[in-house]
């Protein structure tokens, strides 16, 4: 692997501070991380190895998302995604803070915290009056056995601490394993992270290494092999090495009680124990997933609500975008066709709210990387 060079550009570009992922709504109030991990999605947006900066007061951030068009009462909320909340003494305060703020103002949403970094107990005191208040706070702890040449400036002995630590407080863990590479692909190293994560959390995410459009070349000082022009790396739900691939067909032998989704909304979907709204159910990646078979029975039980083109675009002038042309609707496969091109952020705000599958071209300025529920579909390489 080449030497990483992780230069940020001159100008930093911010994301909304409310906005529309593929499985949750992205509340981004702080921006800006101080690390350097190298497969980042702020690389190229000049928001690594920089200070983080504050957009918007907890207070307001609350108000901004609840005026927000793409916000409703079940969706699951991913806070500070544009930055790590626990990296610096002044995100943590404001973390505590929006945490009460939620609680306080009855922002009942499941709420989601990645991190990588150590959780103080201030941030643990804020999780569990946040939990004891009604806003269920889940923490994704991410861990994958990468080391401090890719993921710069993570104390990962802290990391792994996190496990027991949260565990023995009640706090529910998702094990974010993500990005697999060649780097972290070999079955020493998964086994190492995976027998630590499965003592203490209640599921595994297992991801591949996302690559977004412009991204080919910094995702390919860590993984020479993609610089294949012939790749069809941009359009791809995730890249995964072959051998990493390969022994996910043999985990749940030696972790049978460790459910490990390839789906966010699938391991949220268990842990908040109600049923996938993302129909994912008894698709390939329903196939892929481990997932146990209560999970499953509770997915095929639930019954869709009925859905029209006259719902689909409702909800995109809702959104704000202008009246579409056409909208094709399939009934039979609750999949809605739109002739216009979308941002995915629109795209994947209806497909959650009516629970149907949407296509449409992407708009061009749209650089969020490809998922499976855009019709991404995992690469696999030979390295």
């Amino acid at each position: 692997m080449r030497a990483l060079t992780l230069v940020p550009s001159t100008k930093r570009i911010w994301e909304p501070v409310i906005d529309q992922h593929e499985t949750w709504l992205g509340v981004n109030p702080v921006q800006g991380c101080n690390k350097a991990c190298g497969y980042c999605y702020l690389v190229d947006r000049g928001q690594t190895r920089v200070k983080p900066v504050e957009l918007a007061s907890p207070s307001r951030t609350v108000d901004l998302l609840k005026a927000s068009p793409y916000y409703s009462p079940q969706a699951v909320l991913a806070l500070y995604t544009c930055t790590d909340a626990l990296s610096t003494p002044r995100t943590r305060a404001h973390l505590i803070g929006l945490l009460g703020e939620l609680a306080a103002r009855d922002v009942r949403n499941p709420v989601c915290l990645i991190t990588k970094c150590a959780v103080t107990d201030d941030v643990l005191d804020a999780i569990l009056a946040a939990r004891a208040a009604g806003t269920p706070v889940i923490v994704y702890l991410s861990y994958s056995g990468l080391g401090p040449d890719i993921e710069r400036g993570i104390d990962h002995p802290a990391l792994r601490e996190n496990f027991p630590c949260l565990h023995e407080r009640g706090i529910p863990v998702i094990h974010y394993w993500r990005p697999l590479m060649p780097a972290n692909a070999d079955p020493e190293t998964i086994i190492h992270v995976l027998d630590w994560a499965a003592r203490y959390s209640a599921c595994s995410v297992a991801v591949g290494l996302k690559v977004k459009r412009g991204a080919r070349d910094q995702m390919t000082q860590m993984w020479p092999e993609l610089g294949a022009d012939e790749l069809p790396l941009e359009t791809a739900d995730a890249v995964w090495p072959r051998q990493t691939w390969d022994l996910l067909a043999s985990l749940p032998r030696r972790y049978p009680d460790h459910p490990i989704f390839q789906t966010n909304a699938c391991a949220l979907a268990y842990v908040l124990q109600r049923a996938d709204k993302h129909r994912v159910h008894a698709t390939a990646a329903c196939a892929a997933n481990h997932c146990p078979s209560s999970q499953r029975a509770r997915c095929a039980a639930a019954v869709p609500t009925p859905v029209t083109a006259d719902d689909v675009r409702s909800r995109l002038v809702w959104l704000g975008v202008p009246t579409v042309r056409a909208v094709d609707w399939d009934a039979e496969q609750r999949t809605a066709t739109v002739q216009e091109a979308l941002a995915t952020r629109d795209r994947n705000n209806v497909s959650q709210q009516l629970g149907i599958t949407i296509r449409a071209s992407r708009a061009s300025s749209d650089r969020y990387w490809s998922g499976r529920f855009e019709g991404g579909q995992p690469l696999i390489i030979d390295s």
